[in-house]
């Protein structure tokens, strides 16, 4: 593994946080002060307590090397227990890492470009973007290098390092919004517009305030068009006035949605554009088009001549006509259309796990097809810049490392946080639930529906982005028959793409064992009764609605005696009684 030498930002980082740690191991340094400094650094305390460590690393736009996947491998190996996780905000988690080894575990990641710096705590979060740019048939711009330079301007900036709240931003390269930028605070969209003369210029849309959480809230548009040389003084600009007018007493009302409740929204709206107006003053003015894109350029990928794109976003209606493996993927998990022939491919991480054997086999695999990979925010992989030629032998080695199967858009893909697992929050085993539906959908043959997607939380604050799915679960505590019990909060009809966003409705509560059945009955109704094109939120309206769906799941929402099914009482993954314990929040969104 080729390594690099250190940055020296990443050098004084890591060697800070060894006197640090240093100090906090000698009593030195209170434990509050050091939980926000560690937070700040990307090290996060799993539920497990004691020195267990989750280190969150950054991997802006999902873009990963053979040399960092290699040194994923060793870390998995080295450091934890085998394996590592994609999460929906295409970081990678490497759990239960001692904290007095975490230092090395930081030098090995920078020997490769990779850093955990305010991958946690309240600062600029890792820069997502959509993992198909520079690939997509559909893109007005490719986004790659402004997610690379707007992650540039903002780790270590000083305006960024002690904010109100955490601060997410996100890039797509088209209406499409693969990228999910309606959600974040600040969310980019690449458009284009007409000038008066006819011309075209290529640009941005800026939508501004989205988030999840207890309380999802849309991202607002704050103006029609962003010249390309505005865009860096319009995302400081944002993050400016959040850090001066966030609430700071409150951590439950701080995000980006909760100023624009505040202040409203043309109030908000005018103060952005006033701080843009005059940044030009400030010392960390970034106007004009940044140097990672002037280096590397944005141009479209273009669509190819007489060939129809595939189509992408949620509720693609996605078909497998064929028996053979290696077709149904290819029919399923390929993407087409690009003005220089180039396709790519998405490789089906279950659950968002990676075994330190597979990221080796996908390390080698890039280098062998010489192929740019993305992680997704539906963790999974995506394979870029390939020929056709080399599709077969990237569906063998996938295959031959359990990677292979059809998961793009069809209702196996289901998504899940780490849940009770290791997060301090969650109140239930959601990657459990997660496992147990996938399972259900195979022994029904609902496996392959496509359109729809399943995603899951373990309690309310949508790591696993549940108010965004068709079919989202958000985990909750239940009692029943006096004895606490897991349980299920039911959303149906979550979108987002064409720059809007659709947050799911809350259909019914039910046991946690009674999930994957309420999944399976909505599935098998959507394969039935869909028309041809028809999306799961037109289908849902159609079918009555939520409240029309709910009321056909009622009787799920039962829970037997403890006496009559003791397992109604356990969760999913556990072999003791149920108990909702949780911990003191450290941010985990």
């Amino acid at each position: 593994m080729l390594q690099r030498e250190i940055d020296p930002g990443q050098a004084a980082d890591i060697e800070k946080f060894e006197r640090v740690l240093a100090g906090y191991l000698a009593g030195e340094i209170e434990e509050d002060v050091f939980r926000v400094f560690r937070l700040t650094n990307g090290i996060y305390g799993q539920r497990q307590g004691g020195h267990n460590q989750m280190l969150r690393v950054k991997i802006p736009y999902g873009g990963v090397t053979p040399d960092q996947m290699d040194l994923f491998a060793h870390l998995a190996d080295e450091y934890s227990r085998g394996w590592g996780h994609i999460t929906t905000r295409q970081n990678i988690q490497v759990h239960f890492v001692p904290l007095e080894r975490v230092p090395d575990a930081l030098r090995e990641l920078a020997s490769v470009g990779l850093t955990t710096r305010e991958a946690c705590g309240d600062t600029v979060r890792n820069v997502m973007g959509c993992h198909f740019a520079g690939a997509c048939p559909h893109e007005h711009l490719d986004i790659t290098a402004w997610a690379e330079a707007t992650y540039q301007h903002f780790v270590r900036n000083p305006i960024g390092q002690r904010l109100p709240r955490k601060f997410k931003i996100n890039f797509s390269g088209c209406e499409t919004d693969c990228g999910q930028a309606m959600f974040n605070d600040v969310g980019v969209v690449a458009a284009v517009r007409t000038r008066e003369d006819g011309s075209t210029e290529s640009g941005f849309r800026v939508f501004v305030a989205g988030g999840l959480g207890a309380n999802p809230f849309p991202a607002l548009a704050l103006e029609d068009f962003t010249a390309r040389e505005d865009l860096l003084p319009t995302i400081e600009s944002v993050l400016r006035v959040f850090n001066s007018t966030g609430n700071r007493d409150n951590k439950l009302r701080a995000r980006m949605k909760w100023v624009v409740q505040t202040l409203g929204w043309e109030e908000t709206q005018r103060r952005i554009l006033k701080e843009r107006k005059f940044l030009l003053a400030s010392s960390s003015w970034p106007g004009g088009i940044p140097d990672a894109v002037v280096k590397a350029g944005d141009s479209p990928a273009g669509v190819a001549v007489g060939i129809t794109p595939t189509v992408l976003g949620q509720g693609t209606q996605v078909k497998i006509r064929s028996t053979d493996p290696y077709e149904r993927w290819d029919e399923v998990n390929v993407v087409r259309g690009t003005a220089k022939g180039t396709v790519s491919a998405l490789a089906w991480a279950k659950l968002g796990d990676i075994t330190s054997a597979q990221f080796r086999a996908l390390a080698s695999i890039q280098r062998e097809l010489g192929a740019q990979v993305r992680l997704t925010n539906r963790q999974n992989l995506a394979f870029l810049g390939l020929t056709e030629e080399q599709l077969p032998k990237l569906h063998a080695r996938l295959d031959a490392i359990g990677m292979a199967q059809p998961g793009a858009e069809l209702s196996r893909d289901v998504v899940a946080c780490p849940g009770a697992d290791t997060c301090n929050l969650a109140v239930t085993q959601s990657r459990g639930l997660a496992d147990a539906i996938s399972a259900r959908l195979e022994e029904e043959g609902l496996a392959d529906v496509g359109g729809v997607r399943t995603n899951i939380s373990g309690c309310t604050n949508s790591c696993g982005q549940h108010h965004i799915a068709d079919i989202g679960f958000s985990g909750a505590e239940r009692r029943a028959h006096g004895s606490s019990a897991p349980g299920y909060t039911m959303l149906l009809g979550g979108y987002v793409g064409d720059t809007q966003v659709h947050f799911g409705e809350r259909a019914l509560r039910l046991p946690a064992k009674n999930a994957p059945e309420a999944a399976v009955r909505v599935i098998r109704r959507f394969a039935d009764e869909r028309e041809a094109g028809e999306s799961f939120r037109g289908w849902m309206d159609r079918s009555g609605g939520v409240k029309g769906l709910g009321e056909s799941l009622k009787e799920l929402d039962e829970f037997p005696t403890p006496e009559q099914a003791p397992e109604f009482y356990v969760d999913y993954a556990e072999t003791g009684p149920y108990v909702a314990e949780t911990g003191e929040s450290e941010c985990a969104t």
